[in-house]
């Protein structure tokens, strides 16, 4: 069994064991199946939904590949997060090197900000479909597009790298235990033997600032985008332009009110058990790779379409009933 106490403050820890959930270490393999379980449900309806986009060639616009994108960061965002939480849940594989814990560090954070950045981008692709909509074709191209997605992968990688970067320069002598199934940011400071106050500013300003700014674009285009949807003629249009806004508005609130509520908690109920605050994380970080393809497969009427006929093709053909033989004139009753 790995020795959880903690160290000598004179060690220098280069490697780290990841215990998961510190007061479930007896019940650790009955996590196993439920957190497998909702891994393989997460990327089979981000994939199902994926491939309906691939595959369709009305689907081949810039609103579904911009979800399509999305739901790939989700199956990413699941794939960096549930393994790694499963092998905490182990004794014999639950240790991970400082390189790959900041590694680790890096993906998730990069992926949840990414995410984000997309998001920034779909509002922007509707403003143009519903404000501008005779001049879409000419604006959003695939050259703008393929643009818009690598700006939002250099502001993620911008906004995250200082505070890894911070993190990789930090030495940790107080334990080798890390009281979370993943390299979180504020679980490995803990184990600092320095001074990791401009590490803790850096981190939460860099979130402040980032929340703050895609706040603001996100009200200000939706704003306009819902004033100009309900000035449209047509109640078909309209009604289509409203039902796209409010799907997309789901994924959003979703994905920011899971991210804040688990900040809040976090530095607010300081004196909620480990468990708690890694039961949050997990919340925050695999609720939207849940919920989103779910909203989108049912909300978007074109894709919603596509799914069900590929349901109807999957399902097999049910067998004719075999003709029954007319009565000869003897088998007739007198």
């Amino acid at each position: 069994m790995a020795d959880w106490s903690n160290a000598s403050s004179n060690a220098s820890y280069t490697s780290f064991l990841l215990v998961g959930f510190p007061g479930l270490r007896e019940a650790r393999a009955l996590l196993v199946l439920p957190f497998l379980g909702l891994y393989l449900v997460i990327v089979s309806a981000n994939a199902l939904v994926i491939h309906t986009v691939a595959v369709q060639r009305s689907l081949q616009q810039p609103m579904y590949l911009l979800i399509a994108l999305l739901l790939a960061v989700n199956i990413c965002t699941a794939t960096t997060v549930i393994p790694a939480m499963l092998f905490s849940f182990s004794a014999h594989f639950n240790r991970i090197s400082l390189a790959c814990c900041l590694i680790q560090m890096f993906c998730i954070y990069f992926l949840i900000v990414f995410d984000c950045n997309i998001l920034l981008v779909m509002a922007l692709d509707r403003f143009v479909a519903i404000c501008y909509p005779l001049r879409y074709p000419e604006i959003v191209t695939g050259q703008l597009l393929t643009g818009l997605v690598g700006l939002a992968a250099a502001r993620s990688t911008c906004i995250v790298a200082p505070v890894v970067g911070l993190a990789s320069r930090v030495r940790f002598c107080r334990s080798d235990v890390i009281q979370h199934f993943a390299c979180e940011h504020m679980a490995l400071m803990k184990l600092s033997c320095g001074d990791v106050s401009l590490n803790k500013r850096v981190g939460l300003a860099v979130r402040v600032f980032n929340r703050v700014l895609d706040m603001l674009w996100l009200g200000a285009s939706y704003s306009r985008i819902i004033h100009a949807a309900f000035r449209i003629s047509s109640g078909g249009a309209r009604s289509k332009a409203l039902n796209t806004c409010g799907s997309h508005l789901l994924v959003i609130f979703t994905v920011y009110s899971s991210t804040m509520s688990s900040s809040i908690v976090y530095r607010v109920a300081r004196t909620a058990s480990q468990d708690v605050h890694n039961l949050l994380s997990a919340f925050y970080l695999l609720l939207p790779c849940l919920v989103n393809p779910i909203i989108y497969g049912a909300r978007t009427k074109e894709i919603r379409q596509h799914l069900a006929a590929l349901f109807h093709r999957a399902q097999p053909p049910v067998p004719a009933k075999k003709a029954q033989p007319l009565p000869s004139l003897k088998q007739l009753p007198a």
